[in-house]
């Protein structure tokens, strides 16, 4: 049997990437991965580069989504983006922004985009 929320996450990051590219973001990178964690979206527009966590809750709410990017999340996901940038120093003078893109939450329209979501001061 299919993993229907593996399946419901993958699509949720096509419609976000999609997202971004119609609002003049190019995609860099999707899925980076590191032993630290995983970046859904790499993305980079007017010098900076974004990293997005992108999470698709049809049944969510406000709550649910502080618990499920929570501090510890949050510190994955820089500790993963400073890795990115050691190995891609291109971007190294760019400036950098910690995005949460939520899909299909009820409340709010389908793609909500949560821009400077949280940053490295944690």
């Amino acid at each position: 049997m299919p993993d229907t929320r593996k399946q419901r996450g993958t699509d949720g990051e096509e419609r976000a990437a999609a997202f971004l590219q119609k609002n003049g973001y190019a995609v860099l990178f999707r899925n980076f991965r590191t032993r630290q964690g995983e970046i859904d979206i790499i993305a980079y527009k007017n010098e900076t580069v974004v990293f997005a966590e992108v999470k698709t809750l049809p049944k969510g709410t406000p709550e649910l989504l502080a618990h499920v990017v929570d501090i510890r999340k949050q510190k994955r996901i820089v500790k993963t983006a400073k890795r990115f940038l050691a190995n891609h120093r291109q971007y190294s003078n760019n400036y950098i922004r910690f995005d949460v893109i939520v899909m299909d939450m009820p409340g709010l329209p389908d793609v909500f985009h949560i821009e400077n979501a949280f940053s490295e001061l944690l």
